[in-house]
């Protein structure tokens, strides 16, 4: 009875290159195998279908295939080929040219680093497929990595997790942005702040818990006048002369001219910028380009924030 499970690659290579030769020695030279190797390996293919693939002519006459010989034969060229084509694409995926991640990243992610980001990972890795969704609740950024759904994910302060690893990526400050009109020197206090009129982001957002909780801690009750999702509406909101914010420097926007970018002082602690995978799951080696990058993309734009805004 034919046992076809125990065909093996190298046994239907030898075929094909003795049928493309013609004779088993010319097929020894082809494959690097020495006759008797080859021999071996056509009588053990043989032996698994249990029907001869070559009728061996006596003589220097070339070997001719049986009908089972020629059935198989299209069958070796075809799995041959498959193998050919998944061990290219398997060497492509180990070397990190081919792959498929899922990015979660909030605004400023978005907007100051990302760019940079996958620019460079087009430029590194080009057929890698990256897939971006935006969200400012960190609770589910973290909630869809440990669920598979996402690949990395930035977050801000994310506390030691073991169902998660958890790179640091740098320091953002928070700064104050004030209408030029209304600058208000270089450096403005937590008490300063809590009677000016304010422009927020929504109470659940990640940054406006963290200012909440330093306002708290000074026993102040700062009272906001508007709450905007979209930081770049909010900026322009100040702008306007319609209020006065607190910001991350990641997230604001310094070439505009409408704004000025105060220090606190004292300074409150700056969120500290993670990027986040799952503990116990195994990404492609694309992953280890896409966290390379991303550290060196973040330590540069912070560098520069952090100096500007001390500026």
């Amino acid at each position: 009875m034919s046992t076809v499970n125990e065909i093996t690659l190298r046994q239907l290579a030898t075929l094909v290159a003795v049928v493309n030769e013609g004779t088993y020695s010319r097929a020894a030279t082809r494959v690097g195998f020495t006759q008797s190797a080859v021999s071996q390996q056509i009588a053990a293919l043989e032996k698994s279908l249990n029907l001869p693939v070559f009728d061996r002519p006596s003589g220097p006459k070339p070997v001719k295939l049986t009908p089972a010989g020629h059935l198989l034969l299209d069958y070796a060229r075809a799995t041959l080929e498959h193998a050919t084509d998944m061990d290219e694409q398997l060497d492509r995926l180990r070397r990190g040219i081919t792959g498929h991640l899922v990015i979660g990243a909030f605004q400023s992610v978005s907007s100051r680093l990302l760019p940079n980001i996958l620019t460079q990972m087009h430029h590194e890795s080009p057929d890698v497929d990256l897939q971006v969704t935006e969200t400012d609740n960190q609770e589910r950024l973290v909630r869809y990595v440990i669920d598979d759904k996402m690949d990395f994910a930035f977050t801000i302060d994310h506390r030691p997790d073991p169902r998660v690893i958890i790179d640091v990526l740098g320091h953002d400050p928070y700064v104050v942005i004030a209408p030029t009109s209304d600058a208000p020197g270089t450096a403005v206090s937590l008490k300063d702040l809590s009677s000016k009129r304010l422009i927020g982001h929504p109470h659940d957002n990640t940054c406006q818990l963290m200012l909440d909780e330093c306002m708290n801690a000074a026993r102040l009750r700062p009272e906001y006048a508007y709450r905007l999702s979209d930081n770049a509406a909010l900026q322009s909101l100040v702008g306007s002369g319609m209020g006065w914010a607190v910001m991350p420097a990641l997230a604001v926007d310094t070439s505009d001219p409408r704004i000025a970018v105060v220090m606190i002082d004292p300074p409150i602690a700056p969120r500290t910028m993670q990027l986040i995978r799952r503990a116990d799951h195994t990404l492609p080696p694309a992953a280890d380009t896409f966290a390379r990058i991303t550290h060196a993309t973040a330590a540069a734009v912070l560098a520069e924030e952090t100096e500007t805004a001390v500026a």
